[in-house]
Order: structure tokens, then C-alpha cells, then sequence
């Protein structure tokens, strides 16, 4: 994805020195340039081009200077990086800057090298932001540790059409259980039981994530995940697998009565719809996936025995050559008028 950079600068030939150094990345369009002549014009174009990844700025300028400019970013487009370009790098310039929200400080005459180096450090930062913004979207991970006007970014109009989005996708949805947990959740203490879960739940995570899954939601003692993209089927049997290695070699656990762990594992895929799903009056809201797919694989879930892999005809039909699996016949499902054949994989 080309990544654009607004530069805020009343020199107009600063403007020709950076066609020429970063021609290259302008001409593969990984990088796009803007230009403006102070912090009013910047906040203009910002408006045309709210998609700016990083504002290179000069602080002396006419109308509105450098540093007036970050003070406005910092209210209005938070998620935006900026770097000061000035030949005013004296101390007492360079810490108002960072506390207006700067990101980094070069100063004239421009080192080009340094200011290479520096962008692409910049725009390492905010496409990590943005890894983490489509976590949240994802994952449901709650506004932790997150900067008020980010917080009021979240709250925007601008946010809730993007993370409001719902759609019709094509998928795989996992279901993962620790068969027999809740036996041994009666009987030892909840700092131990906490401690296995979490143990648990780590591996199979890594192991999710380690075939472009993600972890939609925890549910008690179960994982539920989803696949999307390129064999999205294949990748989920595949996470299966590891899941039910990596488990079935952690040791057991010693107290009123031993318990070593085991997995059932169920998988579905097709469409399903993808949306935000919750109570606004609570404003409690998972963006998860829901429709016939996920339900099916909460069945095939319940039906698997232990360290059981369960899918059904229509997945074993697109992933028999890949994998060895066993016909287990057919099953009664709820509200299914007719039995389900279904295979559990070996390898």
C-alpha cells in the first residue's frame, strides 16, 4: 500500500529536493508526496487527504507555524506521525515539539540519509498502529492504554462506518474444546485452574496464528477462530493439527486426580456474515461472525470425541487429497432435517 506524506514547508524548492531523493519510491508508488506552504494550507489538504501517514514539517513559516500545526494535529488527526524539519533545533524548540506530539526532530541543512532513514522508521510506527487498530476490529481487544484523541478517533463517525461495516464472507470457522476441564475446574484451586487455561489457551493461540488465523472470542473453556483469505480450509486443519500435537504433549496435571489435557476440535467452512454483534444500550459489541457455517462447527465441536478432528462431506471433499482423514459416518444435528457425514482428519 503507497503510503503518503504531507510536507510543510514555505521553501518552495525543498519541494523539488524531495521529487529528486525519494524519485525512486514516487516512481514504484510506494511513496506519494504533498505539499504545502504553512500549518493553514496543511490542515486544508489534510481534510482532502485525510488518508496522510506522516507530516514532515518546518516550524517558521507564515499564517500558522510548525508548531502551532502539531498542536491542531494532536486534536484532530491524532493518528497522524509528524517530523519536525527546522533549522531551529535548539533545545527549548526541539521539547515543545515533543510535547505537542512530534514523533522524531531533524534539523537543516537536511541530512537526506537521516531524513530517509527517519520516514521510513515513521512509517514502520504507524503501520503498526494500524496492525493494532484492525486487531481491535478483530479481536475485540478493548481501548487499553490508548491517547484521548485517539479514544475520540474511536468514537467518530469516521471509525463507527468502518468498524459498523457488516458483510458476507467466505471462511473457515474452528472450534477448539478442552475435553474434560470443567471436571477438574470443580476440584482445584482457581489460581491453578486459571494457570492451565491460560497455558492452554496460549499454545492453541500461537498455534491459530501461526496459519493467519484469528481468535474471534473466548468461550469458557473453548477458543473459537476464524480463517480468511487463501486456503483458509487448508490452513485451518493445519492449525488443528498443531493445536492437538502441542497439547497432547504438554504433561499432566497432578491433584485430587491427575488430568492430562486433550482437545475435540470442530470445522466448518462457507459464508457467514461478519458485523458487529451486541447490545449498543450496553455498549458491549464483539465484531464477530455468525450464520449456519459457525453454527455447524459448534456442532461438529460437540460431536468430536477426544484429540478428534470432526469435519464435515463438503470440507473433506475440498481437502481430501491434502489430508488423511476417516469416514465417522453420520450424525443427527439440531435443527438439521437431514444426518451430516462427517470426517474426523488423521493427518
Amino acid at each position: 500500500m503507497m503510503a503518503k506524506i504531507l510536507v510543510v514547508d514555505d521553501e518552495a524548492d525543498l519541494e523539488v529536493l524531495i521529487k529528486q531523493k525519494f524519485r525512486k519510491k514516487i516512481r514504484e508508488k510506494e511513496y506519494e508526496f504533498l505539499f504545502a506552504e504553512n500549518g493553514r494550507v496543511a490542515l486544508e489538504k489534510l481534510i482532502a487527504a485525510p488518508d496522510v501517514d506522516i507530516v514532515l514539517s518546518d516550524i517558521n513559516m507564515p499564517e500558522m507555524d510548525g508548531l502551532s500545526l502539531l498542536s491542531e494535529l494532536h486534536k484532530t488527526s491524532p493518528l497522524i506521525k509528524s517530523v519536525i524539519v527546522s533549522a531551529y533545533g535548539d533545545m527549548e524548540n526541539i521539547r515543545t515539539a515533543m510535547n505537542r506530539g512530534a514523533f522524531d526532530f531533524i534539523t537543516k541543512p537536511i541530512n537526506f540519509e537521516d531524513l530517509i532513514i527517519t520516514v521510513e522508521k515513521t512509517l514502520r510506527h504507524v503501520e503498526e498502529i494500524k496492525k493494532t487498530l484492525q486487531a481491535i476490529k478483530e479481536n475485540n481487544i478493548l481501548k487499553m492504554y490508548v491517547d484521548e484523541n485517539v479514544l475520540n478517533f474511536m468514537g467518530s463517525r469516521e471509525y463507527e462506518s468502518a468498524i459498523m461495516a457488516n458483510e458476507t464472507i467466505e471462511g473457515t470457522v474452528m472450534f477448539v474444546d478442552i475435553v474434560g476441564f470443567t471436571k477438574i475446574s470443580e476440584t482445584a484451586p482457581p489460581d491453578t485452574v486459571v494457570a492451565m487455561i491460560n497455558t492452554y489457551f496460549d499454545v492453541m493461540v500461537k498455534a491459530i496464528i501461526g496459519q493467519e488465523g484469528f481468535v474471534d472470542k473466548f468461550i469458557g473453556d473453548a477458543i473459537m477462530a476464524v480463517f480468511r483469505g487463501d486456503y483458509h480450509l487448508d490452513r485451518a486443519i493445519d492449525a488443528a493439527l498443531a493445536v492437538r500435537h502441542q497439547i497432547n504433549t504438554l504433561p499432566n496435571v497432578d491433584g485430587k486426580e491427575k488430568f492430562r489435557p486433550k482437545v475435540s476440535i470442530g470445522i466448518k467452512s462457507g459464508e457467514m456474515i461478519s458485523g458487529n454483534i451486541g447490545s449498543a444500550t450496553l455498549k458491549r459489541l464483539d465484531y464477530t461472525v455468525i450464520g449456519d457455517t459457525v453454527n455447524t462447527a459448534a456442532r461438529l465441536q460437540d460431536a468430536a470425541k477426544e484429540n478428534q478432528i470432526v469435519i464435515c462431506e463438503s470440507c473433506y471433499e475440498n481437502v481430501k487429497e491434502a489430508f488423511r482423514c476417516e469416514s465417522l459416518g453420520s450424525i443427527t444435528m439440531k435443527n438439521k432435517a437431514q444426518p451430516l457425514i462427517v470426517y474426523t482428519v488423521l493427518e
